[in-house]
């Protein structure tokens, strides 16, 4: 259920995190401000509503969405996506769709594991994963 994913949740291990960021698009620096943030998300849900807050010393973000809606979606950076998260085999998928020539799509899926929060990022054929602990 996707209420596993509710709680407040403490970065704690990166894989692959800028070789994701740079199949992405984003800039050298952008990218090496990110390797050093450590983000606290704080994940709530309330029927299919989820509201995603990462917080950091470099930006804050909210993420507001219903399952199944596609919306536009804009980034930490800026970019916009027309996306659609949904619930599958136990996993919340986010699926970035273009809208501006040069972006590129991207699926995130999120999914609790042994008490950790996963998230598996996929663009362009490059995959990374971070992994939280509960705060």
């Amino acid at each position: 259920m996707v209420d596993a994913l509710a709680g407040k949740w403490n970065v704690s291990e990166s894989t692959n995190f800028d070789e994701y960021l740079k199949a992405s698009g984003i800039g050298f620096m952008t990218r090496k401000v990110a390797a050093t943030v450590k983000p606290v998300l704080t994940i709530t849900v309330n029927g299919n509503h989820i509201t995603i807050n990462s917080a950091s010393t470099f930006k804050n973000h909210t993420t507001e969405f219903d399952l199944g809606v596609p919306y536009e979606e804009e980034t930490i950076d800026g970019r916009r996506f027309n996306t659609t998260f949904t619930w599958e085999d136990g996993k919340l998928v986010q699926r970035q769709q273009v809208i501006k020539d040069g972006d590129k799509p991207s699926v995130i899926t999120r999914y609790v594991k042994d008490d950790k929060l996963y998230i598996d990022m996929v663009c362009d054929g490059v995959t990374a994963t971070r992994v939280y602990v509960k705060a």
